[in-house]
């Protein structure tokens, strides 16, 4: 062969192959996997703003991003195995959403892939974190505080039903932190010079059961607490609420819009919009150990007219001023 037709066939060949090097050196797609102990519609809103945070982190799911998504639907004791799953599919960050039992899912199913989570009790208790500025280990995330939040809640339902002389708090005894809830809010009601009458509730019968309960004592108002189970039953339990017109209290502004009293508490889609933005840190190098589990900084006071109307309730003026959202 000629040297100038070798230098063809050379150049040819590095035609062909140059386009199949380029692509075997392309970075594969990330795959994140997403634990949360609910289902899809429960909490649809704050997912969306989860893809927000990733987007303002560069990471769009379809585009340069897999999701696994894994729903536990309401049943904690699937969490365990749904780990174990994401772990087993070796997914470059598992985010565990949703009160705590996700994160102490995950925690148990390993030690070296980076976690983001959320949590609603103190994650330091919860053995997620060393400390919050240092996490250490391999997990960080969002402190969301709804937990630690209750006397405060009960301070603002008292204010607004001053002459509630029965109190009643619905609590899920399976969510990590109940114990702390119950103590705080009594605490709190002993201040008050009120009692707690406690309901306990962690499926639907029990559910009803618990507001049948609360007719039998002829409740005066009703603290909701902070749980993902029944933030994902808020249109039963506000329905159930107004059906025995009690004037009612939850964590979230989603139960207002759904019907509810009145709520206090943190923007829920904020911090998953915060979950996200760490996340997509993460999978541009950053570990876990150096990210300081967040707090929240905003907290919402959101009160509905129209149910303290239907409840013969007349809001304090000086409450109304503080609320942040009123919905007529």
């Amino acid at each position: 062969m000629s040297g100038r037709r070798c230098f063809i066939a050379l150049m040819g060949a590095a035609i062909l192959v140059a386009p199949l090097s380029t692509r075997a050196q392309q970075p594969a797609t990330p795959v994140i996997g997403f634990l949360n102990n609910l289902s899809p519609g429960a909490i649809a809103r704050p997912v969306a703003a989860f893809r927000e945070g990733l987007k303002e982190a560069g990471f769009i799911e379809g585009h340069n991003l897999v999701i696994e998504y894994r729903w536990a639907e309401n049943h904690n004791d699937r969490l365990p195995a749904l780990a174990a799953d994401l772990v087993r599919r070796q997914v470059a960050v598992v985010v565990a959403t949703g009160g705590g039992a996700s994160a102490l899912a995950a925690k148990a199913a390993t030690t070296t892939i980076p976690t983001v989570f959320s949590s609603a009790t103190d994650p330091v208790e919860l053995g997620l974190v060393a400390s919050l500025n240092r996490p250490g280990g391999n997990a960080t995330g969002v402190y969301v505080m709804t937990n630690s939040l209750e006397a405060k809640r009960l301070g603002l339902l008292h204010e607004l039903v001053p002459n509630a002389a029965t109190i009643a708090m619905l609590v899920n005894p399976g969510t990590p932190g109940a114990d702390s809830q119950l103590t705080e809010a009594k605490t709190a009601a002993q201040t008050l010079a009120r009692e707690i009458h406690v309901l306990r509730a962690h499926n639907e019968p029990e559910l009803d059961r618990a507001f049948a309960i609360l007719a039998e004592h002829h409740t005066d108002a009703l603290l909701v607490a902070a749980d993902p189970f029944f933030n994902a039953h808020r249109q039963q339990i506000v329905t159930m609420a107004a059906r025995y017109a009690v004037p009612a209290i939850y964590e979230f502004r989603e139960f207002v819009v759904a019907g509810g009293l009145m709520s206090y508490g943190i923007s829920l889609a904020d911090a998953y919009r915060q979950i996200g933005l760490y996340t997509g840190k993460i999978l541009q190098g950053a570990k876990a150990a150096d990210l300081p589990v967040m707090q929240p900084t905003k907290f919402e006071l959101v009160i509905n007219l129209k149910a303290a109307k239907a409840l013969g309730i007349t809001v304090p003026p000086m409450l109304l001023a503080r609320a942040d959202e009123v919905i007529d």
